[in-house]
């Protein structure tokens, strides 16, 4: 780990040398290097965080950053891949009647935005895209941490059945990814994680995780093809992507045993549900008491902080409700009469 850093780090050296980076490419680097991070310690899909950040942060056009963020995404994802492909944990069924629902539509993404031609702007309009697939997918990663919770309230752990490939539900799975991925960047690791977990209960964890991964390559080249040939393609955005998004996943696979995962999640829940909300309101799909298009710090700060205290108010009574506190008081009372007897 030690080492690739290393290599790593040297090679980005040698680039800045050939091309030295403004303040702007810094400034991505430095975004991506922590998204990264977080997608490392959570396996939260990294467009849902990243494309948002990158539109609050002003580094370029919406258009420019979904085109950018595909591209990298296309990089990094298909080294992860590549690791699962070689330890046999996808199935290659499953992701391939995925592959054929997702490719056609990230191909037809794009596409559709600019056949539209929306009267605010394409921009505008995928900004208020870009905020309802943040909400979705805030709304999936809340469900996949409630289905965790049941699960554990029940002392289950996930069945490890055969899984019976289902090529219909699949394929519209992979339909509603693929259009979500190539318009927008966002879905490839977190709506589509979600949806097969519902769909396949009986899946085991690390071939969830593997066809995925292995799915999305496709996933995300086929959209970042498709924006390309629409859009062009920004290096400026996009070589700074790579070069923090790479590092900071490794950093975050690191560090993910250190740290409470729990705490992450109801982050990542927070910023993906503040975001989302003040892009739409960017877009003036909805009106958060922003004036000429621009929503107000003060709202959404707001929002965020309530969202903060109410989470751990809102989990202890999911807990009393689904008998997981209960359980945890059995656990506690089973060990200190474990330790009397001893």
């Amino acid at each position: 780990m030690t080492g690739a850093l290393y290599c790593f780090a040297s090679v980005t050296s040698a680039v800045a040398n050939l091309w030295p980076p403004t303040h702007t490419e810094i400034t991505t680097a430095i975004a991506a290097l922590l998204v990264g991070i977080v997608v490392g310690m959570t396996g939260m899909g990294g467009g849902a965080l990243m494309t948002p950040a990158l539109i609050f942060l002003g580094v370029g056009r919406v258009s420019s950053i979904v085109t950018a963020d595909l591209t990298a995404a296309a990089i990094y994802k298909t080294s992860g891949a590549c690791v699962h492909w070689r330890e046999g944990s996808p199935n290659l069924r499953l992701a391939a009647w995925l592959t054929f629902g997702s490719v056609p539509m990230a191909l037809l993404g794009p596409h559709l935005i600019h056949w539209m031609n929306p009267a605010r702007g394409v921009d505008t309009f995928l900004a208020g895209c870009i905020g309802a697939a943040a909400l979705l997918a805030a709304a999936t990663y809340a469900l996949r941490i409630y289905t965790e919770l049941r699960r554990r309230a029940r002392g289950l752990r996930r069945p490890q059945s055969k899984c019976v490939v289902r090529p219909l539900p699949t394929i519209l799975i992979g339909a509603l990814g693929g259009l979500l991925v190539g318009i927008t960047s966002v879905g490839s690791g977190s709506i589509i994680m979600i949806a097969l977990l519902m769909l396949y209960p009986g899946l085991p964890a690390v071939q969830l995780v593997g066809t995925d991964l292995v799915q999305a390559v496709p996933l995300v080249l086929s959209g970042a093809i498709s924006n390309i040939s629409v859009n062009g393609l920004n290096w400026s955005i996009a070589i700074p992507l790579i070069i923090g998004s790479l590092p900071g996943c490794m950093l975050g696979s690191k560090i993910a045993p250190r740290m409470r995962g729990k705490y992450i999640r109801r982050a990542v829940v927070v910023v993906l549900t503040i975001s989302g909300l003040a892009l739409i309101d960017k877009a003036g799909w909805v009106s958060l008491g922003a004036t000429d298009g621009e929503t107000h710090p003060k709202t959404i700060a707001l929002l965020g902080l309530i969202m903060l205290l109410l989470a751990p108010f809102l989990r202890a009574v999911l807990q009393r409700r689904i008998g997981l506190a209960a359980v945890k008081r059995q656990a506690v009372e089973l060990g200190d009469e474990s330790g009397r007897r001893t």
